[in-house]
Order: C-alpha cells, then sequence, then structure tokens
C-alpha cells in the first residue's frame, strides 16, 4: 500500500509542513483544495496550492473538494500532478472533466463520499484512473472513520476484478495506525492529522506500515 500525505491539519505552517513530507518516505503529497461552497469550509486558493507546491518533490495527488472542478484544472496541471480527482455531485459534465484531465496527460479520479452510492459511478468507471472513498464526511481533517467505508470497498475491489479493470483505489479520512488494517486491501491510503500533528512525520507513517505488517 502507498501512503499519500495532506498538510491539511498540521503542527507546523504550510511551507514547514510540505518540507517536512517530502522528507518522508511517503509515496504522495496529498492536496485537498476545498471552496467553500461544495463543502462548508474554504482552505487554499489556487495560487496558495501553485505557490505552496512549486518546489515539491514528491508526486502530487489533488483532491477537489469543489464546484465546477473543471474550472480549476488547468491551472494546477502545471504542478504535473499524478493524479487529479474531483467529487461526482461537483458537477453535471462528469466525462467532461475527466476529458480535461487526460488530455492534459494527467490520471483522473472520481472521489464518492460516505452516502454515495458505488452505481452512480458505474457510468464512469472504466474511464478513470481512481476511486478515492471518503471513509468521513469531506470538508474537515480530524475526524473518525466510518465502519461502512469497509463494504464499500470490498465492493469496489470485486467491480474492478468482475471488469478487469484497473484503476487504483484510495481512502481518504480518519486514516491511522488502529483504522489502516480496514482498508489493508486498497492501493493508497491518505493520512493526515495522524502525520502532521506529531513531530515525527517518518515516524508516523513507520507506525501505519507496521500496522499493515502485523495483520494476522
Amino acid at each position: 500500500m502507498q501512503i499519500s500525505v495532506s498538510y491539511l491539519s498540521s503542527l507546523y505552517d504550510k511551507e514547514k509542513t510540505i518540507e517536512l513530507i517530502n522528507k518522508t518516505d511517503a509515496q504522495y503529497i496529498h492536496v485537498d483544495l476545498m471552496d467553500g461552497g461544495f463543502v462548508s469550509h474554504k482552505n487554499f486558493t489556487i495560487n496558495e496550492v501553485l505557490d505552496n507546491l512549486k518546489d515539491n518533490k514528491k508526486p502530487i495527488d489533488i483532491h477537489l473538494m469543489v464546484f465546477d472542478p473543471i474550472i480549476y484544472i488547468e491551472k494546477l496541471a502545471t504542478l504535473k500532478p499524478e493524479y487529479i480527482t474531483f467529487h461526482l455531485e461537483a458537477t453535471k459534465d462528469i466525462i467532461k472533466t475527466i476529458e480535461l484531465i487526460k488530455n492534459l496527460g494527467i490520471k483522473a479520479g472520481i472521489a464518492l463520499n460516505p452516502e454515495t452510492n458505488i452505481m452512480e459511478l458505474m457510468p464512469y468507471i472504466s474511464f478513470i484512473d481512481l476511486v478515492l472513498v471518503m471513509s468521513v464526511a469531506p470538508g474537515e481533517g480530524g475526524q473518525k472513520f466510518l465502519e461502512g467505508t469497509k463494504e464499500k470497498l470490498k465492493d469496489l475491489i470485486a467491480i474492478r476484478k468482475s471488469n478487469n479493470l484497473k484503476f487504483k483505489i484510495e481512502v481518504d479520512g480518519g486514516i491511522n495506525k488502529d483504522t489502516i488494517p480496514f482498508i489493508k486491501d486498497a492501493d493508497i491510503a491518505v493520512s493526515g492529522s495522524y502525520i502532521c500533528k506529531n513531530a515525527d512525520y517518518q515516524l508516523m507513517i513507520d507506525n501505519l506500515k507496521s500496522a499493515l505488517n502485523n495483520i494476522d
């Protein structure tokens, strides 16, 4: 399993947090961009994201919690992220949004809120590279992991296998050393507060990996 670290909630300012993440062996830095409309909180502007990550060294994994994600994509593409993910409910132009992301040479992802039925994803599942399963309500760090995530992950894995698809499955929300075993079959785990609210980021990442390795 790969680890993607979110810098949404940290002991430090954004610049230092990103610097510390880049010193770890995490595979991705996870960018949560919220507009205050699709979710109740607003965090960074696009220009702040571009400025904060202009010297970033790790692959970037962008999660758009915004209405009309299509208006953000071309600017964010200048960071050359590996993934840009948006929510099904955020746009009526789902195929157009996927096509724009992929035409810019970026892998496209769709995020599923806890209440979103997997069946709503099915018309688009063969076009995307990533499914992001929200294991908390989107928009705020530090929430508790929702138990229903385990069943959704299991169903997505079955759909992927039965349809011979290649999309990755990422889980985001409430991931710590106690909850990561619940999602052991996911491809990528996003962890934010658990890592960035501690002084030693690498130690916390090592704790996640150890929890996975110690599963009976």
